[in-house]
């Protein structure tokens, strides 16, 4: 009887593999054995695309009339440092006694191509069974789940194809116009940066990423403050008053009046003077009154880039440091895969949720933790999360969102700090699912100031009071506000709710004492710029940067870059200097030559910069992933894309 032969993407997922399988024994170079199994690894990239000096040596030369270069048999190379374990595993595939090949790389497209590139070129022993393991954490129960319901390699053919595009759009796109842009424009971009030469590096998602950045910039930049004025009236006994903010109406004297900044100011200082000489000795009274319950549900589980934003929120580090960070978690079996776009958990996973919840309360040794699970248990919050906006196997391609196995924790202890805290965000926001909605009173309140005695000429003021009286779920999550003491916030609280009580004690149709009227002067303010996580989020949104989250789920298609992309696109701009990052803050700023190349990008090939193409680009892989059109038609398209702007471009010369 023949073995089966395992290949893993790197030595310490290997380990663990072997640990699930119980093979202990006859470790040898590149490779551990035992009657039945074969384990061996990659160490991430073996084989790599060959450039084209490797196609014709001519091509090694930066020159018009080679351009562009579109193979039609594609070359591939093993990459020299890493020749040996390549070869290594090339010997174990070809063996006789192998029955089965398990490729048991990472469970995601760049996974997938890595070792589709070893397969290529090692050319594995025909008779073998060639099958996929795909999991979503490194447990032993998920291991040994996927060898057991591993599926034959050629179901994941789709995805094979659209990573082999992936890379080939991206080499294409990245060596013809770095080249075409650098020909023509290489000398102009020296001159101005004053050295001796420059060339240009453009890239599919990296230069509309730097479009991004530069834009914002600028829009920041050219931003001219503009002041206007706001009228506040404040009502009520001089013992009991709220304020209310005036804005404009169809009954208002100012509707559509040219004198208004908005609908809620004025242009100048003196027109919101003479509004408020208008309004002394009016009548005021209550024209409506709304008296509301809200409740807020607990946000959706972390995806990746929802987790890349807020570390860099909290601990003010870069997206790639938090991937490596969740990546490592992963490993130790704390939590499941990171490089998903999931928000959600699927049914199956949902209905043995327990599981999860109940490792972490065995497990997890965290005073505030344990807290968090001893109310769950008092109180009994279900753990029934079924029917609930948590769970949707629509909304999952690849894997689920990232939460935590409720196992390895015989790792945690030996993690450093922010790993551990790293964690137990995650662990937080997984708990806070089970947890009830946040509950606020909400008092909306209308008052109307009678100009004439018709009441045809009404000015309106705005008030509104909102109080939480039911922390539910934020007992968890606990709004981030570090500026103020915990003694301001329960002045702040004690404010909240007295304002409330007296806009709640208010009656419609009620006539109301008016104290007095103030100039309230407030003034535009710039887009704020990115910084690395919220790059991030824009880049996931399509060029969108979107702070309320129920309208980031709702609008998310395509977004330019994938989760296991997106920060290394960011290093490798900060990298060739075409952005900075501040350390401190990770705020985001383009350089001086990064703004050039942006212009020279803009003014030769515009679309480059367009998050909408770019996003198409990227929905076309996704569509081949998905077998809804052909490998040969996508790059079709993308011939004709090339071919197309190099004549435009050509001619502009």
């Amino acid at each position: 009887m023949g073995k089966s032969l395992l290949i893993t993407e790197k030595p310490s997922v290997a380990m663990e593999f072997a640990k699930a399988l119980k093979i202990t024994t006859n470790r040898k170079n590149g490779y551990l054995e035992s009657d039945k199994w074969i384990i061996t690894w990659c160490v991430g990239h073996l084989v790599t695309m060959s450039y084209p000096e490797k196609y014709d040596e001519k091509l090694k030369f930066w020159r018009l009339d080679t351009l562009p270069f579109i193979p039609d048999e594609w070359k591939y190379e093993i990459i020299p440092n890493v020749a040996n374990q390549f070869n290594i595993v090339k010997e174990l595939m070809q063996r006789e006694d192998i029955d089965e090949i398990y490729n048991a790389g990472d469970s995601g497209r760049e996974g997938e191509y890595i070792q589709r590139l070893v397969f290529m070129m090692a050319k594995p022993n025909p008779k073998a069974q060639m099958k996929r393991v795909w999991i979503d954490s490194q447990t032993e129960e998920e291991i040994l789940r996927g060898i057991r319901e591993a599926k034959p390699l050629s179901e994941y053919d789709s995805l094979s194809d659209s990573a082999y595009l992936r890379a080939k759009e991206d080499y294409l796109i990245g060596i013809n116009f770095s080249r075409l842009l650098s020909i023509i424009y290489g000398r102009r971009l020296a001159q101005s940066l004053q050295e001796d030469k420059a060339s240009i590096s453009v890239g599919r998602v990296m230069t509309c990423v730097l479009g991004m950045v530069v834009s914002r910039e600028r829009e920041i930049r050219n931003f001219v403050k503009t002041k206007y004025y706001k009228i506040v009236g404040e009502f009520g006994e001089s013992n009991s008053s709220f304020k209310a903010e005036w804005k404009v109406n169809e009954k208002s004297k100012y509707f559509e009046s040219p004198k208004l900044y908005n609908e809620t100011g004025f242009k100048k200082e003196a027109d919101s003077k003479e509004f408020i000489s208008l309004l002394a000795g009016k009548n005021a009274v209550i024209s409506s009154l709304k008296k509301s319950k809200q409740k807020e549900n607990p946000p959706l589980l972390f995806n990746l880039a929802e987790i890349q934003n807020e570390c860099t929120k909290r601990f003010k580090i870069k997206p790639d440091e938090t991937l490596d960070v969740i990546q490592n978690l992963y490993e130790k079996k704390l939590v499941t895969y990171p490089r998903t776009d999931a928000r959600v958990l699927s049914t199956a996973v949902a209905k043995e949720i327990t599981k999860n919840l109940n490792g972490i309360a065995r497990g997890m040794k965290d005073e505030e933790i344990q807290g968090y699970i001893k109310k769950m248990v008092n109180e009994k919050y279900s753990t029934n999360i079924l029917k609930t906006k948590y769970v949707n196997d629509s909304k999952i391609t690849d894997h689920y969102a990232i939460i935590p196995t409720g196992q390895g924790y015989e790792n945690f202890n030996q993690l450093p700090d922010l790993q551990k805290q790293i964690y137990k965000v995650i662990v937080k926001r997984f708990l806070a699912i089970f947890y009830p909605p946040a509950e606020y009173s909400k008092v909306q309140v209308t008052v109307d100031v009678e100009m004439d005695g018709e009441k045809k000429n009404i000015e309106t003021f705005y008030a509104s009071g909102k109080v939480c009286v039911n922390q539910g779920y934020l007992e968890i999550l606990k709004p981030q506000n570090k500026n103020s003491t915990s003694n301001e916030k329960n002045v702040d609280k004690e404010d909240e709710n007295s304002s409330l009580e007296i806009l709640k004690k208010l009656k419609k149709g009620q006539k109301i004492e008016i104290q007095n009227f103030e100039i309230k002067e407030a003034e535009t303010s710039p887009p704020s710029r990115y910084n690395s996580g919220s790059l991030i989020l824009a880049m996931e949104n399509a060029g969108k940067l979107i702070e309320d989250e129920e309208l980031r789920e709702q609008i998310k298609g395509a977004g330019i870059g994938t989760s296991a992309t997106r920060g290394g696109i960011i290093e490798k701009l900060e990298k060739i200097r075409y952005i900075e990052i501040n350390k401190k803050t990770q705020i985001v700023t383009p350089t001086n030559k990064g703004e050039k190349i942006y212009d020279i990008v803009k003014l030769s090939m515009p679309d480059m910069l367009n998050p909408k193409l770019t996003a198409s680009w990227e929905k076309g892989l996704d569509m081949v992933a998905k077998k809804e059109i052909k490998p040969d038609e996508f790059m079709t398209k993308l011939k004709k894309y090339i071919n197309s702007k190099f004549d435009k471009l050509v001619v502009k010369m």
